[in-house]
């Protein structure tokens, strides 16, 4: 029982922990905009004095125009308390226009920062979180923020200055009636305290909720084909019921708590108001108090009670703008990938050389999925990496691309060590084809020239030819500028290859990665890309990953990955002579006779193809040494 106690007593500090821990962030929030904010204070506390005139004049309308008519008093109270209306309403229109806008320019900047922030996160916290999630932490998080820097808290504030002001006015009446007044409210204000430790818990959790639905959501519209092709909608459909029923219970807690809180400060409202006409009855029955007052007091004692009903409806607010942050901040303490101050190095144009040194790696802790491999890529060489799938392959490409660090060893470029370099200066000179093609929702030409965007339309088309897009692009009504859809929705698999292909080869890179970016195309297809991708390959070391036998036979070097081990290495000759792994692999894969593989006479270094060859391929084969010529001119 002890022990639970103990506990629960930490927990409760860590909790206030954690709320102070957020002012300092709730500061910097507002630091760069408090002129703004006091302009707002000063706006504030003129609006809530000329709230406070005609309260005030009750007295003076009840007592001296009402029961001793004085009829010249009217006329003056009437236009005291029309100003004072107009400077009131005057005061909160140009409240709602400076602090509403500066919120909503807040919560843009916000957002901006963030995704800014999650742009330039390692691959490590994508694959630790999914994209629906992130979006939310993006769009949604950020939204209740606008409550503090907002008419929100203003408000709140401008209502405890007119509470302030009106105790001192009750307590100059009467102080028996304030007392007993004020005695109640403080036993409220406890009661609201426990409240609001109870509610944020609740709205802590539907943020969390929400990002969990929206990015399930987001996965199952995505990935719609496939739903479709399993019949699985109904399944979906459960899937996304259920989670909109836990985000519905969320909802339903809150508004069951916040009625509570609203039914309590009516009851409070209703019982104060009830003593308030017991005691002031008696008082005006003893002709210690005039009517006008009474009414007077009522007036001022409603804007007492009133910030009790505020912090009802804007505590919920700022509970939520606090909740927001600390998501938000989450997100902006991670670590970005330039961040460390090991990556102090330059690259500069590179020649290519690419060595791996006893590197191992994990994506989780003591699950290694890489064990000490150790390889060499000399500049201008291709070195193909075989395997049954889960063997690693892509995991060695990802470290050559610097998306992950080792867990132990170097991963070296030129001889520098890749965990120190600044990935931009690195990354520039990478050209990368990964298994999954991914598209944006813009044409054909802005998604090839998205790997260099200041690429002239001469470069564009070249890349075009040589990764033949050309085939297919110049057939459509719009060619070049045909929108593609979603992920490229509106193209075949092997268009979308043949564009990925084209954005890596406008990058004109110095480190060529291929991982499967000829899985999605037929063998002719294929055939003819990989004899612009021949001419691409010369002077810079590529890396790929295939079956496919018009690949892999002539590399360079293949090394044969299995369970994150590299067991065997060398050409395909080799290898295939060796009759160990690899050809178990080759022949499995392939299906076909020991002498189906090569052809007679057939060369297997990178050499350009004989002139018959590329001439037999109905395009003509100066088309690509004329593009790679194009794209190689200005970078020569």
């Amino acid at each position: 029982m002890t022990t639970d106690i103990d506990a629960k007593a930490v927990s409760k500090d860590k909790k206030r922990k954690n709320s102070w821990k957020n002012l300092p962030h709730v500061w910097a929030l507002m630091k760069p905009r408090r002129g703004l904010l006091i302009v707002g204070f000063l706006l504030m506390a003129v609006n809530r004095v000329s709230g406070l005139v005609l309260p005030a004049s009750t007295k003076y309308f009840v007592d001296n125009v009402i029961l001793h008519r004085q009829v010249r008093l009217l006329t003056p109270l009437a236009l005291a308390v029309l100003a004072a209306t107009l400077i009131q309403g005057l005061t909160s229109f140009t409240l709602t226009q400076l602090l509403s806008k500066s919120a909503q320019r807040m919560i843009t900047e916000l957002r901006r920062q963030v995704q800014a922030h999650i742009g330039r996160l390692p691959i490590a916290f994508y694959d630790a979180n999914k994209t629906g999630v992130l979006v939310s932490r993006i769009m949604s998080d950020v939204e209740g923020v606008r409550n503090l820097i907002g008419t929100g808290l203003v408000e709140f504030v401008g209502g405890l200055m007119t509470a302030a002001i009106a105790l001192v006015y009750l307590i100059h009446t009467s102080v028996l009636m304030t007392s007993v007044a004020f005695s109640i409210l403080v036993v409220f204000g406890f009661g609201i305290s426990w409240a609001f430790k109870t509610i944020r818990p609740i709205f802590r959790a539907r943020p969390k909720i929400n990002a969990e639905v929206t990015g399930r959501l987001t996965e199952s519209l995505s990935g719609v084909r496939v739903v479709k092709g399993y019949h699985a909608e109904e399944r979906e459909e459960k899937v996304f019921s259920g989670g909109v029923q836990r985000l519905l219970d969320n909802v339903l807690k809150t508004l069951t708590a916040t009625s509570l809180m609203s039914l309590s400060g009516a009851m409070l409202l209703g019982t104060v108001s009830v003593l308030m006409m017991e005691l002031g009855g008696h008082k005006m029955l003893a002709g210690t108090m005039t009517p006008g007052q009474w009414f007077a007091y009522s007036a001022f004692l409603a804007f007492l009670i009133a910030p009790v009903f505020q912090i009802v409806a804007i505590g919920t607010q700022i509970t939520e703008a606090i909740t927001g942050l600390e998501r938000t901040r989450e997100i902006l303490n991670e670590k970005m990938e330039d961040e460390a101050e090991s990556r102090s190095v330059t690259m500069h144009r590179v020649n290519g050389l690419v060595a791996a040194e006893h590197v191992s790696f994990a994506y989780e802790e003591r699950k290694e999925v890489l064990h000490d491999i150790s390889f060499a890529s000399q500049p201008g060489t291709v070195t193909a990496l075989v395997g049954p799938s889960g063997a690693g392959k892509s995991t060695i490409i990802g470290l050559i691309a610097a998306f992950y660090v080792p867990s132990s060893g170097k991963m070296l470029v030129d001889g520098v060590d890749l965990a120190t370099v600044k990935l931009s200066s690195y990354r520039t000179q990478l050209g990368v084809v990964l298994q999954e093609t991914f598209l944006f929702d813009g044409t054909i030409r802005e998604n090839v020239a998205f790997s260099k965007p200041e690429a002239t339309e001469e470069e564009i088309l070249a890349a075009c030819r040589i990764a033949r897009v050309d085939e297919f692009a110049e057939s459509f009504e719009q060619t070049y500028d045909t929108v593609v859809g979603e992920r490229g929705v509106k193209l075949s698999g092997g268009q979308k290859q043949r564009v990925s292909i084209a954005r890596a080869i406008l990058a004109d890179p110095r480190i060529l990665i291929l991982d499967e970016a000829t899985s999605s195309l037929d063998s002719e297809s294929e055939a003819l890309i990989q004899e612009g991708l021949k001419y691409l390959m010369r002077g810079r070391t590529t890396f790929v990953i295939a079956h496919r036998l018009s690949t892999i036979r002539r590399a360079d070097q293949i090394l044969v990955v299995e369970a994150g081990h590299i067991i065997e290495r060398g050409t395909h000759e080799t290898l295939y002579a060796l009759r160990g792994r690899y050809y178990d692999l080759y022949t499995k894969q392939h299906a076909v006779e020991t002498n189906l593989f090569l052809a007679p006479g057939e060369s297997t270094s990178l050499e350009e193809p004989a002139e018959s060859s590329a001439s037999g391929n109905g395009r003509g084969g100066a088309a690509v040494p004329d593009a790679i010529r194009i794209l190689r001119g200005q970078s020569s």
